[in-house]
């Protein structure tokens, strides 16, 4: 038995290092530039607050700390994201281990996974909803370390709450596994008549300290991230239809990204039978990380008109495949292995290859923007006037945002006012809607 799980782990890390080389490679050979979302988080590194006009701080932070070490190579990036992916796949097979004793079955919940193109063909663009992704799978271990603890740890409490915050930091849509997994801890201490046990507190103490900084900017900012999330959904446009429009196109569209999910699933099952027991505690636990945060964000759509945007639910999946194979577990027959095997393969090399073909041949995307050649030029405009270092550049996060990233000087993103800083500075030029200058 423990030759059998020596292998699988070797077979889970090579299947990691080798989505983490591909995913890292390819973006690297056919892309030209960095994507916008990338681009937009290095724009906020470049100059870090407590938060920026979208999101939270922790995307910014981490993009900042990788150009600290790898300065302005576009393969770091993709190899960041690889970096936040793998690790949710780590605690996701850690996680499906504790829940189906079975190694083998934990390597295929986790390369069930690749067929969801959250975590192939949209990985390489470093965002807030890569971001979460480890940190999603984090909160989801420690969450069931307590719930299914004898007796509860302080470092599993501290831990769950740390995570939570950076998470949380990471986007605001993290608050929807939050209070699915909290509702879960209210149900389990008042029906099944489970002992309240003080630790508990430990995470909520801890996740209230770290979002204090967060807090106060948001008020000293008007809760301006706040204000960009509504406006992202929708709501301001009121109507009656977009009740029942937007629930109904959320659904399509799940429905239709979980296709390839559900194909490798029929390739491993002999037959559909399920039977749910709601009194088992560890099917309990997966349908409140699960299907409820999904509901939740459905019931949003529902009540309030809102649109929900595909890429916002890039980690609400991550337990997808755990789920089926814990219902369906007696239903998998080890005889289809071969015709899961060439299914998982077949999708593990196709979402690359696509990805590669669209990269080579559609020349008319962000990643195709010429970042580094303009800020060539920019480079040599300034030092026909001036001889100092640029420090700082203003302007949307996508232009201004490329030149802070490609100039050498590494100027800090200013944002989009003008008159404030220039008044103040010592040398500056604009061109078009960008500035450049010193203080």
């Amino acid at each position: 038995m423990n030759v059998l799980n020596r292998n699988i782990n070797n077979i889970f890390f090579i299947f990691a290092i080798g989505h983490l080389i591909i995913w890292t490679l390819i973006p690297t050979l056919t892309n030209k530039n960095l994507p916008l979302d990338t681009i937009e988080a290095l724009a906020w590194g470049s100059n870090l607050d407590w938060g920026f006009n979208k999101h939270p701080p922790m995307s910014a932070f981490f993009s900042e700390v990788f150009f600290n070490i790898f300065g302005a190579r576009d393969w770091a990036y993709y190899l960041m994201s690889q970096i936040f992916v793998v690790t949710a796949f780590y605690y996701i097979f850690k996680f499906a281990f504790e829940i189906l004793k079975d190694i083998k079955l934990s390597l295929i919940s986790v390369l069930l996974l690749e067929s969801i193109f959250f975590y192939n063909f949209t990985s390489p663009e470093f965002n807030v909803n890569v971001c979460q992704l480890p940190f999603w799978s984090l909160v989801i271990y420690f969450s069931w370390k307590i719930f299914d603890a004898k007796e509860i740890k302080f470092s599993d409490c501290f831990l769950l709450g740390l995570f939570a915050a950076v998470g949380f930091l990471s986007k605001y849509l993290f608050i929807y596994l939050l209070i699915s997994i909290s509702l879960l801890f209210i149900y389990s201490i008042f029906k099944r008549l489970k002992s309240f046990d003080f630790k508990y507190i430990i995470s909520i103490e801890i996740f209230l300290v770290l979002l204090v900084p967060h807090l106060i900017w948001l008020f000293d900012n008007e809760f301006i991230t706040v204000a960009y999330g509504l406006k992202r959904t929708g709501l301001n446009q009121m109507e009656i239809l977009n009740h029942v429009k937007y629930p109904l196109i959320f659904l399509l569209k799940q429905i239709g990204i979980l296709i390839p999910f559900f194909i490798l699933v029929f390739l491993l099952v002999k037959k559909f039978k399920v039977k749910f027991n709601l009194k088992d505690k560890k099917l309990l636990f997966l349908l409140f990380v699960t299907v409820l945060p999904i509901l939740l964000i459905l019931i949003t759509s529902i009540i309030t008109g809102s649109k929900i945007r595909t890429m916002w639910m890039t980690p609400f999946y991550l337990c997808f495949g755990i789920l089926f194979i814990y219902v369906l577990r007696a239903q998998i027959s080890f005889n289809k292995n071969n015709l899961f095997l060439v299914g998982f393969l077949f999708s593990f090399f196709l979402s690359p290859t696509l990805y590669a073909y669209i990269s080579i041949t559609q020349t008319d995307k962000r990643t195709d923007y010429p970042g580094k050649e303009i800020a060539t030029k920019v480079q040599f405009t300034w030092e026909q006037d001036f001889e100092k270092e640029i420090e700082f550049v203003t302007g949307d996060e996508w232009k201004a945002g490329n030149l802070s990233y490609h100039l050498k000087s590494r100027p800090k993103w200013e944002g989009f006012t003008k008159s404030e800083i220039l008044n103040k500075s010592s040398q500056f030029i604009c061109l078009d809607d960008i500035c450049l200058g010193r203080y």
